[in-house]
């Protein structure tokens, strides 16, 4: 029962948190609606622990937590694509803007 208390308690400061950062304009609201539903499933999993047990039979895996690290690993992998996607971006967005600016500077210099 102490489990469901600290887990909620973390769960409502997580999740104050992402909303802070929601309403300061910080995070987008895909971002907010993606943080709330894992903290849920949080939640959903401190409180009815037995579901994730079902959830490892369901797809062939001996006990409850194995499932979850295994969902949390592809969660990581997904989120560390898409850091490196975007950083991509970015880097490249960078170059183009490098570019122009020592062009400009090159011209004024003529």
């Amino acid at each position: 029962m102490e489990i469901q208390i600290v887990v909620t308690l973390f769960v409502l400061f997580a999740a104050s948190r992402i909303i802070l950062q929601y309403k300061n304009e910080n995070v987008s609201k895909r971002a907010l609606i993606f943080w709330l539903i894992i903290w849920g499933i949080v939640t959903g999993v401190a409180f009815w622990p037995n579901l994730v047990d079902r959830l490892a039979r369901y797809f062939g895996v001996s006990r409850g937590i194995d499932v979850v690290v295994y969902f949390g690993l592809v969660a990581l992998f997904y989120m560390i694509y898409r850091a490196y996607i975007k950083i991509e971006h970015l880097e490249r967005d960078i170059t183009k803007i490098v570019r122009s600016i020592a062009l400009k500077d090159l011209d004024k210099k003529e």
